[in-house]
């Protein structure tokens, strides 16, 4: 059985720690190297649920996305719900590596799972990582469908390949448009919108888009914008790095157990449509009245979706 240092030693070939972003906060959190591993658990988010699951399977490792201290802490007193986690933790042997932005930017990376959750063949990375003479390695990736489809039809292919979460998707542009190249990025990517215009795609995949950089966005021009759960679009990768963990422990004859958490750590927990505008009256003749004399009328096309319950 490998010790923790094993484990973490072959993690950080996968997803080196120097690769992350300098405001980032990656690698073992706690957890002592020389403890032994048999199972591993990989999850996006490291909260109490989480935790409680790799104790309840009895894994001596938790893999996830998220850090636990991304701006750091002076205390990890059980006061506080990241200090229990900490303390749930360390009172049941399990120990916590983090791979963050250091993990978007490998090859296969967070994006790399994303695109092929929905279905595209990639053709290289969104922002590629000038140190990669290979040009795989970079944020976010650019791909193309197996055949040419319609914005609507692309989103509900968005939808069926990601983990289901009460807001669903929402969409931005005409949904007849003809798509054939997309760009994706796992997690928040409204920051890369330059990035995408030059890659010259027909829509991109993201989450966590705001409002004025989504309208300026598609007031610019193409590409049209599918805005998925910042924890659906990374959900695809944890399985991506069990797999990878399951190539490395079957190579050294480690006998690791690796297992993906399912639980739905999206913070958004129900989505509630706004309510259809009342039929109109018989009588046309009479007058509407004025929105000052009662509530303001509901907006015009607004669509809403149905999103199913999580899986």
């Amino acid at each position: 059985m490998p010790t923790l240092s094993d484990v973490i030693a072959a993690l950080e070939v996968l997803w080196p720690p120097e690769r992350a972003e300098s405001w980032d906060a990656v690698g073992l959190v706690c957890g002592n190297p020389d403890a032994e591993v048999g199972r591993v658990l990989f999850a996006v988010d490291p909260v109490r649920e989480v935790v409680d699951e790799a104790v309840s399977l009895g894994a001596q490792l938790l893999v996830t996305h998220h850090p636990l201290y991304l701006r750091g802490t002076t205390t990890v007193a059980a006061t506080t719900f990241k200090g229990r986690v900490v303390h749930r933790l360390v009172e049941n042997g399990v120990a916590l590596h983090v791979a963050h932005t250091n993990a978007d930017r490998a090859a296969p990376g967070v994006s790399d799972a994303l695109a092929a959750a929905v279905g595209l063949r990639v053709t290289g990375p969104l922002v590629p990582d000038p140190t990669d003479p290979d040009g795989r390695r970079g944020l976010g990736r650019v791909g193309e469908l197996p055949e040419p489809t319609t914005l609507a039809a692309f989103a509900a292919r968005a939808a069926a390949g990601l983990p289901r979460t009460a807001t669903g998707l929402r969409v931005a542009g005409d949904p007849d448009a003809t798509v054939r190249t997309v760009a994706v990025c796992g997690g928040s990517g409204d920051s890369l919108f330059d990035d995408v215009r030059r890659a010259g795609v027909d829509v991109y995949l993201t989450a966590d888009l705001r409002h004025h950089p989504a309208s300026e966005a598609l007031q610019a021009g193409p590409p049209a914008l599918v805005d998925a759960a910042h924890w659906a679009t990374e959900w695809p990768w944890v399985e991506q790095a069990a797999a990878q963990l399951d190539d490395i422990a079957a190579r050294n004859g480690w006998g690791l157990e690796t297992s993906v958490s399912r639980t739905v750590t999206d913070p958004w927990t129900a989505h509630t449509p706004n309510p259809a505008p009342a039929p109109a009256p018989e009588d046309s003749s009479a007058p509407a009245p004025s929105p000052a004399a009662g509530a303001a009328a509901a907006p015009r096309s607004v669509p809403t979706s149905s999103p199913g319950a999580p899986r």
